[in-house]
């Protein structure tokens, strides 16, 4: 599988060659703020992900980091620091991504102004 991406200005763009796993939504305090509401994305093997592009890097908690645009601000990637995959947003791939959600994470803290509804694994 490929597929490619980029954050809304196009300064950074990526591409996926492995086969993305933990197709997921993430519902957490983090992901809300830095997204504005919601953050979906998958995984893949450090050396399956290329970036083109100089993305920021935000150390979020003492165990992650989260990639973002500096020009646009666009939040693209989040990276465990002792995993060796990285997450990459699903809504920054260029046209249909063929994945299908398996879960929804951090559930617990989500927003209380929407219900989730799709029947999905919630975690």
């Amino acid at each position: 599988m490929s597929l490619s991406g980029s954050c809304l200005c196009g300064a950074i763009r990526f591409e996926v060659t492995g086969e993305p796993q933990g197709v997921s939504v993430c519902h957490c305090g983090q992901c809300r703020r830095m997204s504005g509401h919601l953050w979906s994305s998958a995984y893949v093997k450090d050396g399956e992900l290329t970036i083109t592009g100089e993305p920021q890097w935000y150390a979020s908690s003492e165990t992650a980091k989260r990639g973002f645009c500096p020009t646009c601000g666009s939040f693209l990637f989040w990276k465990h620091n002792a995993e060796d995959t990285i997450s990459f947003a699903l809504g920054a791939v260029d046209g249909p991504t063929g994945l299908t959600l398996q879960k929804h994470i951090f559930t617990a803290d989500k927003g209380d102004y929407y219900d989730i509804g799709d029947g999905v694994e919630q975690t």
